[in-house]
């Protein structure tokens, strides 16, 4: 069996010419740089090709952090080897009551991301868009643990791109050892006395037992 181009308008075809003397041609696939809304290149970052020295990619990685766990620090290496700058963002939400004030919550997570050189801390009040805006951020970096995960994501995910079309949203699988972990659970398995080493970083466990050894006394 032999295979030959051939042109057939602006595009050859792959002929396939079988023993018997008979033809079959098929159209090549178009060129993908041919897409829409494809780029040339691809890449993240100043020393990749996608963009340029004078460009390089920012991304948010948004949360409550309430305390931060192992599965919100493997995203975070994990994207911090993605991004040229990744900041891990804290939301002030005044409706919920948290374990940490943000003050704390940054003082921990700075602790535990210090091996990092290229992730910051922040936090912010107001639309997570407007934060991006404000930090030069162009990708807003979320975690999927489960299918119930993302479908909140996606709205969530839908309506940034409705306020801000310039702004990406990328999402990361959890890593199949912390898929189950979040900063609720943590807190209620370990004020019922549970075992969570292996769950929080080491210095998070400290300061979870620190905060709730004195709670009794406080209400006391």
């Amino acid at each position: 069996m032999k295979w030959a181009l051939a042109g057939c308008g602006d595009r050859p075809t792959l002929r396939q010419f079988s023993f018997t003397g008979h033809f079959s041609s098929t159209p090549l696939p178009p060129n993908p740089l041919e897409y829409p809304y494809r780029p040339k290149t691809q890449g993240f970052g100043k020393d990749r090709p996608g963009l340029s020295p004078k460009q390089p990619s920012i991304a948010i990685y948004p949360g409550s952090f309430d305390p931060i766990t192992n599965g919100h620090l493997d995203l975070i290496q994990r994207g911090s080897r993605l991004f040229d700058k990744l900041i891990v963002s804290i939301l002030q939400n005044d409706a919920k009551e948290p374990l940490f004030s943000v003050e704390e919550r940054a003082g921990m997570l700075r602790e535990v991301v210090a091996a990092y050189p290229n992730v910051e801390v922040d936090s912010f009040h107001g639309l997570l868009v407007d934060h991006a805006a404000a930090r030069s951020a162009t990708v807003l970096l979320r975690g999927i643990r489960a299918i119930s995960d993302y479908e909140f994501e996606l709205q969530m995910a839908l309506m940034n791109r409705r306020l801000s079309p310039g702004i990406e949203t990328i999402f990361m699988m959890a890593n199949e050892a912390y898929s189950f972990i979040s900063s609720r659970m943590v807190k209620e398995v370990f004020s019922l006395g549970g075992d969570i080493n292996g769950l929080v970083p080491a210095p998070v466990e400290a300061r979870l037992r620190q905060r709730l050894s004195n709670v009794p006394a406080e209400e006391t």
